[in-house]
Formats: structure tokens, C-alpha cells, sequence
């Protein structure tokens, strides 16, 4: 049975009432604002954009989804994790400052920003999975205690996965640091020694402090390092390379297997929304503007994170006539889509309905 994925289209130049207004239209064919009760707490997971990152999903967009949400319970939130790297989102007291320069304050938005796994991102729950790549999930607690999810993701290209939209936000998102570190654990980067310039700018962006310059090129230390990819992205010269094969699935199927333990514990109270607005080469964790690499296609939502995540890369890939997101990296991103289908997250198989009224 085909997964229906809601379509509204829209360009991020639009009044920002009027995406919001378009928004609310998606969110509410989903019907999940009906299943909320007064008491349940509401987690609207989102990525609040790396400090000088212009791609995120602007918070006036979300206006009209919040008044729905509210009509129903008052105990919504905003919500991301802390990363895995240091920076700007790395704590919560600093993740919050960052969200609140991005515009989600409470005058604008009306709901709290908490971060979802603590002060430096400790606060964890581990969920039983028995997944053929984990055992266990290490989900940020606050996602765990919360009662109803609206996963909110703009949809990128990404250096490790090919492609971070819905499952990305899920399973990657949710985790805490440790479960960040989980997924990218055998993740690690290594360098083309007679590609290196040696021009010690990869020294400047690696939060572990895990690259150590040598004479002519740059090596790196698989015990300090956390798999990030920063290298990969900062390298003008192209000596930093992965294992895209072996490392990109790996990481893709245990991104699934970590976003299944979370849409489980919604038992049904999860929708996702995915804006194709300013789609770029890499994730929001890019602390830069980055230009797009397709058409604005508008926003898609569904109860399935698989389809509306085919769906979100079958219109990119229509918009701009070739695979935009294997462009920027040639990386299988089909494996999380993939593997998602076979451990029951969700079908590849959908049915596209157009939203005309809103």
C-alpha cells in the first residue's frame, strides 16, 4: 500500500506568512493535530541552523503549525540535540542563544526552545532496538518523554549520507552525543598524502583536535577523531577522502535503525514535514550561507519518514533534470531508503497529493 505524501509548493522568496499559511495546510492533512490530548507534551524537532547558516527553516514559516498545535496542548516545544562536535550547539546555554539570534524567541514563535538531551548533551535514554547494525538506541530524553512528535527538516545534500532529510533529523537529530558518536564511530576521514597542500586549514576547523601536521600533509588520529566529516567539507584540494562505500551505508543503516527506536516510541503521534526550500550541497551544521543547488519545490509531509523523504528527492531530482545531491557528493544515498524499507520505517512506494487550497 502506497504512504500518501502531501505537496505544496512554494518558494522561500514568498511572504513569510504566506509559507506559514502553506505550512499549516500540510501539517493539518496529516491529522495528527486531532490524535493530541491537553496534557501531551509536543517535541517540534528541528535544526535551528549553524551560527552564519542562512538554509534553516525560518521560524515565521512555522507560525501557523505552532496555532494548531497550541489549540490542542500548550505544552509544545522546539527541540534539537547538542552535536557531536564543539561549537555553537554543542551546549545547551549556547544552542539556545543561537536559536534565539536565528528568530525563535518567544515573541515570535510562543513556545519554549529546550534542548533535548541536557545542559552538554548527557541526558540520555537508551531504547532496546536489536537492530542488525545496534543493539540499543541513545536517544536525548526529552524526545523520549515527550508524547507527540512534528519532525520539521529542511531537506540538504550531506557529505556523509548523500542526502539529510527526514530519517536524517530522526535518527541522527534525536540521538544524543553519545548516540551521535554511536553512528560515527568507524566513521573516520583519511588523507591523500600527495594531495595535501599542507595548508593547515583543516587544523582550524576539526573540533577533536584530532589532525596532527607533519612535514608536507596533514595525518589524522583515529582515536581522537569523532568522524564529523569537517575536513572533508574545508578541504580545497580534495586530499581528505572516506570510504563512501563501506562508511556511508554503515553510517545510512544505523541512522535508520536509531530513527526507527524513535518513530516507535510515537506508537502513531509522529508526522514529518520536509520544506525543499534552498536546497544546498551540505547540512545546516555549515556555519555559511550556501547557495542552492535546486529549484524550490515547496513543503511535503507525510506520516512516513521513507516516503516523504523519496518523495522530497524524486522533486529535487525532477526540478533540476539530474541527481543535484550526487552532485555535490557521489554517495549512495539511496541506502537509508533502502534499509528503512526493509526494517519497517516506512515504504519507498507513495502517493503524490497536491495541495491546491490553504
Amino acid at each position: 500500500m502506497k504512504s500518501k505524501v502531501y505537496l505544496i509548493k512554494a518558494k522561500r522568496h514568498e511572504n513569510a506568512d504566506l509559507i506559514s499559511r502553506k505550512a499549516r495546510a500540510v501539517y493539518l492533512a496529516l491529522g495528527l493535530n486531532e490524535k493530541i490530548q491537553p496534557e501531551d507534551f509536543v517535541a517540534l524537532k528541528i535544526h535551528f541552523g549553524e551560527k552564519n547558516n542562512t538554509g534553516y527553516i525560518k521560524p515565521r514559516w512555522l507560525t501557523g503549525i505552532i496555532d494548531e498545535v497550541l489549540k490542542k496542548s500548550h505544552r509544545a516545544f522546539l527541540s534539537d540535540s547538542n552535536t557531536l562536535y564543539v561549537g555553537n550547539r554543542s551546549n545547551s546555554v549556547d544552542h539556545i542563544r543561537l536559536a534565539w539570534e536565528h528568530g525563535f524567541t518567544p515573541e515570535v514563535v510562543r513556545i519554549p526552545v529546550i534542548i533535548a538531551d541536557g545542559l552538554v548533551g548527557r541526558e540520555k535514554s537508551e531504547v532496546r532496538v536489536q537492530g542488525q547494525r545496534i543493539k540499543s538506541s541513545r536517544i536525548a530524553s526529552a524526545f523520549l518523554h515527550s508524547d507527540a512528535m512534528l519532525c520539521l527538516t529542511h531537506v540538504t545534500g550531506h557529505v556523509q549520507t548523500g542526502v539529510g532529510a527526514a530519517i536524517k533529523n530522526l535518527g541522527m537529530g534525536c540521538a544524543s552525543r553519545a548516540g551521535k558518536l554511536d553512528q560515527h564511530s568507524v566513521v573516520h576521514p583519511r588523507v591523500n598524502a600527495k594531495q595535501c597542500r599542507n595548508c593547515g586549514v583543516c587544523l582550524r576547523y576539526c573540533p577533536a583536535e584530532a589532525i596532527i601536521q607533519a612535514e608536507s600533509y596533514v595525518m589524522i588520529d583515529d582515536e581522537k577523531c569523532i568522524g564529523c566529516g569537517e575536513c572533508l567539507v574545508v578541504c580545497k584540494y580534495g586530499a581528505v577522502k572516506m570510504k563512501w562505500d563501506e562508511d556511508s551505508r554503515r553510517l545510512q543503516e544505523k541512522m535508520a535503525e536509531y530513527a526507527l527506536s524513535v518513530k516507535n516510541h510515537f506508537q502513531g503521534k509522529i508526522c514529518f514535514l520536509n520544506f525543499i526550500l534552498q536546497v544546498t550541497k551540505d547540512c545546516d551544521c555549515m556555519a555559511k550561507n550556501q547557495p542552492a543547488i535546486a529549484e524550490d519545490v515547496g513543503i511535503v509531509g507525510s506520516l512516513d519518514p521513507v516516503a516523504v523523504d523519496r518523495a522530497s528527492i524524486d522533486l529535487v531530482i525532477k526540478s533540476c533534470g539530474q541527481d543535484a545531491f550526487k552532485q555535490g557528493y557521489n554517495i549512495d544515498w539511496s541506502v537509508q531508503l533502502a534499509y528503512g524499507e526493509k526494517i519497517g520505517l516506512g515504504s519507498q512506494k507513495y502517493e503524490l497529493v497536491e495541495l491546491k487550497e490553504f
